[in-house]
């Protein structure tokens, strides 16, 4: 006789994850990982407060754009959480008194850590494809670099890489490719 089959995670152990962690359902796998470290939380702030006044707020730029820090997304049979999500406003109008989100987003931002990157770059990343997110970032503060991919439509579930950049860089960037973005800004409050 084998060994009995592993059982597949359920809600209920994300509600029962530690405080401590942040609770993802993978694959049917529950995954727990640390609590973002500083320069993990300082990149995705920085980038809100530059994303937030021109797409969320209409302030210098188009608008139309609702940002979250943290959202828990049901995708399927799957919870995720990325660092940061945003949807156009014809896709979520506002934010629903709900614990969780099941409206998929137009974009995703994770920001790779040691403890995460296998996740965010294999799993999470292919996960987002298959929803149909068309536009994912992928933020590294402690090297200081951007990746943006993009979904195009005559390739479903295939991720076009739209270009890496580093350190002091200017990038006008999809989604959000009216504003001209310093990555600077992302790194300026992180100590190496």
């Amino acid at each position: 006789m084998g060994g009995s089959a592993k059982r597949e995670a359920s809600y209920v152990d994300v509600l029962n994850a530690p405080p401590n962690k942040v609770a993802e359902i993978i694959h049917g796998e529950l995954v727990l990982s640390p609590r973002p470290a500083g320069p993990h939380t300082a990149a995705p702030t920085a980038l809100t407060e530059e994303l937030g006044p021109p797409f969320k707020r209409g302030r210098g730029g188009p608008g139309g754009w609702i940002i979250l820090a943290e959202p828990e997304l049901h995708l399927g049979r799957d919870v995720l959480v990325p660092d940061l999500a945003g949807w156009r406003r014809e896709a979520m109008p506002a934010v629903a008194n709900e614990p969780y989100f099941t409206i998929r987003p137009d974009w995703v931002c994770e920001v790779l850590s040691p403890s995460t990157e296998r996740y965010d770059r294999a799993a999470k990343i292919a996960l987002y494809a298959a929803a149909g997110v068309t536009h994912a970032w992928l933020v590294n503060p402690l090297q200081r670099t951007l990746e943006i991919l993009h979904l195009p439509s005559a390739t479903p579930g295939q991720w076009t890489a739209l270009g890496v950049h580093q350190d002091d860089a200017k990038v006008q960037a999809e989604p959000f490719e009216q504003l001209e973005l310093e990555l600077s800004i992302l790194w300026r409050d992180v100590q190496l």
